[in-house]
């Protein structure tokens, strides 16, 4: 940027940008920025890195160069004033806030589509652009075969494109008269259906369930081991020379004889250990010295091998060779009496292990925090802390989804979050052993080991943790590697993949966790992490608020599931099924209203999920041997939530006698395997006394509910 530009970066007389006006001229910029490298609007390629502030993101620039060469001027004008404009234009279903900077990336392409088509009909100015012409665009989208959320995002560019003619050159504006007479995607293409389900898929629980045993595998068991050697390798992997003198970033003051003491040390101490020197296999797959870890080990070029006098003392030796460099921390860690690997772990699997540890607390803390992944590799060493007072254990770290400032503009370096996340003790030690992992402030920086690549990474894309798209790569080489010792070591145990083919990207935990909780399915993390306690913490903790954008999904699954019961409920009374209890009548109407108001319901927002499950008719919550048609004027429980909660039953305090108990047959079937069970404690001759009488009162009062069941029962003919 010259001097001169910086002084007067638009033209006098419009306020128009001038060829070196920087693009970023009105957005705030990371710290440390270098004002004389940002991008200015007479290039091709815009750099926008400068203006995002998430460790994770990648480098974001756009091509202009895409764009036909006589409307570049007017696209790059246009996205200008997006940028830098501080007061969008007013338009119906518009926001009137400044788009964030990754926004107008994401719309970028739908605008390369829109002049790309005008420049093939020969129209090489916005002011030429009439009615009939933008028909032929609609009708050429809707014959494209492209998905209605692409059709929407392209109707949507041309309307915003229209709605921002008032700062442009008159050339460069469409025609007074608004497009397609003002109508707006929805009216164009027809109301954009969303299918029942959050359109993020899941996770399929057999997937995640063997992915978490393995993530927490290794976060519980192996990462002793891993952590023992992470030392040793870090020391060892930058000792690759190429140049003959040189090494370490400095000359070797060593004289020969000194090297030659170091070496015959070396091998004394091999000797006494009774351990081998490094080995790789041979040609003729007989192990053979590995030089260049032998000469990692003594931190010298691998040629300072080949003197006389230390290739004799190599062959005086007599030492045996491994079969590979093993690193010199012993295995302790035992899996089924075992240990999880016969042998110390090598030179060459050291990072691959370490990387896989790292991915493994990525995933312990992306799937039972909810946080974002954005959040979750953003976060800091020091970010988690134990509450003794309330036994809780607190996350901090910075949000980005929500945080606006005063003019209700996206703040681009986020904020900190007002209230912690509440997350279960698993997370907490996945923090601690990526503490240990390395030396960063993030928890998960660009490289664990190499500063020279980080460096050069974080130079070229200014953010120094890893991405999201970095991640869901690691995940397939975690899962890889699962499946590769598996079978070397025969266990059944394989992280089977999803049957869709879908890769497992980071921000399908969140929606996996909401589900799981809602569902509480009994696998393998129910069992280890106890559901029932994640759902309390991660739904009603701190992490409970909206703001935090978890309980949208958690509502979103919670009405899924209410419907699918309210669904099987209608087919079994269909089928015949009795229900007896003093809620018994409203259970049966609340179900059959539920059918005739809510079949086919097609939500557009987890807001309508939120406000749906307040709904009376909805209210019906399956217990163990009960079903509550709850109605909290009737409730005899202690009721969860207060006047920024809705109100929900308890239903591990459910109160005989509470007007709003149903039995159905399925509750039937639960209380009749009580009885069977009570039957057993009240003959049991060893049981107490109090007991028995306890436990026979029990059973009399069950079967009294049983018996009323069936004597209520409709005779069929």
């Amino acid at each position: 940027m010259t001097a001169e530009y910086a002084s007067a970066p638009l033209d006098s007389a419009d306020g128009l940008p001038r060829p070196g006006t920087p693009v970023l001229l009105n957005r705030p910029l990371r710290p440390g920025t270098d004002a004389t490298g940002l991008s200015v609007f007479g290039e091709e390629r815009w750099e926008l890195t400068p203006a995002l502030f998430e460790e994770h993101i990648a480098t974001t620039s756009l091509n202009f160069a895409l764009i036909p060469a006589p409307l570049r001027l007017m696209a790059k004008t246009y996205v200008w004033q997006l940028l830098n404009c501080p007061k969008p234009p007013a338009l119906r279903r518009f926001t009137r806030t400044r788009l964030a900077v990754r926004s107008i990336v994401s719309l970028f392409s739908s605008l390369t589509v829109f002049l790309v088509w005008l420049d093939i009909r020969g129209i090489t100015a916005l002011a030429d652009v009439g009615p009939d012409d933008l028909d032929a665009y609609l009708a050429d989208l809707l014959e494209g075969g492209t998905s209605r959320d692409t059709l929407g995002e392209r109707i949507i560019t041309v309307r915003r494109l229209w709605a921002w003619r008032q700062v442009l050159p008159a050339r460069d504006r469409l025609p007074e008269a608004p497009p397609w007479r003002g109508a707006d995607a929805d009216e164009l293409i027809g109301r954009k259906r969303r299918a029942g389900e959050n359109r993020t898929p899941r996770i399929p629980p057999a997937t995640i369930d063997r992915l978490m045993l393995w993530s927490l595998r290794f976060v519980e068991d192996f990462s002793a081991d891993i952590l023992a050697i992470r030392d040793e390798y870090a020391a060892l992997a930058p000792r690759s020379f190429t140049d003959r003198h040189h090494h370490g970033g400095h000359e070797d003051p060593r004289t020969p004889e000194a090297f030659h003491a170091d070496l015959q040390a070396l091998l004394q101490r091999t000797a006494r250990d009774h351990t081998a020197l490094p080995g790789k296999p041979g040609p003729d797959g007989h192990p053979v010295l590995d030089r260049q870890h032998l000469a990692r080990l003594l931190n010298c070029p691998t040629h300072w091998l080949d003197r006389t006098a230390n290739k004799a003392a190599l062959a005086a030796s007599g030492l045996p060779i491994a079969d590979a460099a093993y690193l010199s921390a012993p295995i302790h860690f035992q899996l089924d009496g075992q240990p999880w690997r016969p042998r110390p772990i090598t030179f060459a699997e050291a990072p691959h292990l370490i990387r896989n540890l790292s991915t493994a607390c990525a995933v312990v803390l992306a799937y039972l925090s909810g946080a974002r992944p954005g959040e979750v590799l953003s976060w800091q060493r020091g970010c988690v802390r134990h509450d003794p007072t309330a036994d809780l254990w607190l996350l901090r770290g910075r949000k980005w989804k929500g945080a606006i400032d005063e003019n209700g503009d996206k703040k681009p370096q986020g904020e900190e979050r007002t209230d912690p996340w509440v997350v279960v003790k698993q997370v907490a030690d996945a923090v601690t052993v990526l503490e240990r992992l390395h030396d960063r402030d993030l928890l998960f920086p660009t490289t664990l080991f190499d500063t020279r690549v980080a460096d050069s990474l974080a130079q070229k894309r200014l953010g120094k943790a890893r991405t999201t798209q970095v991640l869901a790569h690691h995940i397939d080489l975690f899962t890889a590697w699962i499946d590769d010792y598996c079978t070397a070591t025969g266990r059944d145990e394989r992280v089977p993949p999803d049957p869709s083919g879908r890769q497992i990207y980071p921000v399908r935990f969140r929606r996996t966790l909401a589900w799981h909780i809602v569902r509480h399915p009994r696998g393998l993390v129910a069992g280890a992490i106890q559901y029932g306690h994640l759902h309390v913490r991660v739904t009603l903790g701190y992490s409970g608020t909206y703001a935090s954008g978890f309980p949208d999904e958690h509502a979103f699954e919670t009405w899924l599931l209410r419907l699918e019961e309210l669904a099987d409920a209608e087919h079994r009374l269909r089928a015949g099924e009795h229900v007896s209890g003093p809620a018994a009548p409203t259970y049966t109407q609340r179900v059959q209203q539920a059918s005739r108001q809510f079949a086919g319901r097609v939500l557009t927002s987890t807001r309508q999920a939120r406000d749906l499950l307040d709904n009376p008719t909805l209210q019906i919550h399956e217990g163990k041997g009960m079903t509550c048609v709850f109605d909290p004027a009737k409730a005899k429980c202690r009721l969860g939530g207060d006047e920024h909660v809705r109100r929900t039953p308890d239903l591990t305090d459910c109160q005989p006698g509470c007007q709003n108990i149903a039995r159905t047959d399925r509750d039937i079937t639960v209380l009749r395997s009580q009885i069977a069970e009570l039957e057993d404690l009240v003959d049991d001759p060893l049981s107490p006394s109090p007991r028995q009488e306890r436990e026979r009162h029990e059973l009399a009062r069950i079967a009294a509910l049983v018996a009323d069941h069936d004597r209520t029962r409709p005779v069929t003919t």
